[in-house]
């Protein structure tokens, strides 16, 4: 029973949930959980740099998009099949996370953040008007994706190959984060002069946690176009942005459970606010505001406390109801001297 109300039990539930989503959904409720278990993978690897490593990048639209491009580009330009195009979007979008990782060595704080939100808009940019590449503004249509000899449409063909795909991502990040790479983030992210007093290569897991962040992107990206059939520059705009942001806070920061819980929540408040689209950047921040001032655990911290067994072994350092359970190591019991303000 315990380990039921863990949160690896938790995952277990929802992935088994949306497992049995294409024998009882309609068109459109399929489309729309394809989209949450996109976004599952986004918000993961977001996370991974975010809430793990500690790196307050605004880069992971801008990687969400170069995905997206490289799947469709390589399937209409190069003639490349999709089932070769996917995981080369993914490997793209790695190789260009970890070439950005390089400010992130002399860059911290809003910095970095200045420095990955100067990329995205680079991004963007490229995207509307190297039309020689990209087809500017009016985008591009990708091949319909052709799943026989299996006995199932194209829309559940890539609900199923989406449903496979965030499962297995989400099971590597699960062991990643609870492996000794993932102990080495988490203690770059609550104090770089520790870690690095303890044996921890800073350039190495720096580069480590935008990589995965990159390849997470990028493989949602590349799922994302072949859900739509379609490329277009908005779909990977700075409201994009706001909402994987938004998915990581409101779910939890630090913690693969609550990556999983922002997308879904995040995703039905999307698709309820359709209608109303010029109140979405709106809703979006006032979502991410109250969240920051009145739970910045998430709703994560909710399951923490009020739902016995959860655990999660990795916690972030400052979470009051966790201090008991995962003491964090202060600088001074490492030889390090704390700065003092």
């Amino acid at each position: 029973m315990a380990s039921l109300l863990s949160a690896r039990g938790f995952l277990v539930l929802v992935f088994g949930l949306l497992a049995v989503v294409p024998f009882v959904a309609n068109p459109y409720m399929l489309y729309v959980t394809n989209v949450a278990l996109i976004y599952i993978i986004l918000a993961i690897g977001l996370n991974i740099l975010i809430g793990y490593a500690g790196q307050i990048a605004f880069a992971n639209a801008a990687m969400f998009g170069i995905g997206a491009y490289a799947a469709g580009l390589l399937q209409v330009r190069l003639g490349l099949p999709y089932w070769l195009a996917l995981p080369s979007a993914g490997l793209v979008a790695m190789l260009i996370g970890t070439v950005i990782s390089w400010p992130a060595l002399r860059l911290s704080g809003i910095h970095l953040a200045l420095a990955t939100l100067a990329f995205a808009q680079f991004t963007q940019w490229v995207f509307l008007n190297a039309e020689w590449l990209t087809f500017g503004a009016t985008g591009f249509t990708v091949p319909r994706l052709n799943f026989a000899p299996l006995p199932v449409t194209a829309p559940q063909g890539i609900y199923g190959l989406s449903w496979v795909v965030a499962l297995a991502l989400t099971l590597v990040a699960w062991n990643v984060v609870h492996s000794r790479i993932g102990r080495a983030l988490v203690s770059m992210r609550d104090n770089e002069v520790a870690a690095a007093a303890l044996g921890v290569d800073l350039f190495r897991y720096k580069v480590i946690a935008f990589a995965i962040s990159g390849f997470y992107a990028g493989i949602a990206g590349g799922l994302f176009c072949g859900l739509l059939n379609y490329v277009a520059p908005e779909s990977y705009d700075l409201f994009q942005m706001v909402i994987q942001k938004a998915m990581v806070v409101v779910g939890g920061v630090g913690s693969i459970a609550g990556s999983v819980i922002g997308a879904l929540l995040l995703v039905a408040m999307l698709e309820g606010l359709r209608e109303f689209k010029s109140l979405q950047e709106i809703a979006f921040g006032v979502v991410l505001l109250g969240f920051v001032l009145f739970m910045p655990l998430g709703v994560v911290s909710l399951a923490r406390r009020y739902w016995p067994g959860w655990r999660e072994d990795l916690h972030r350092r400052d979470a009051p109801e966790e201090a008991s359970a995962a003491p964090a190591i202060a600088p001074a019991q490492l030889g390090v001297a704390q700065e003092r303000p």
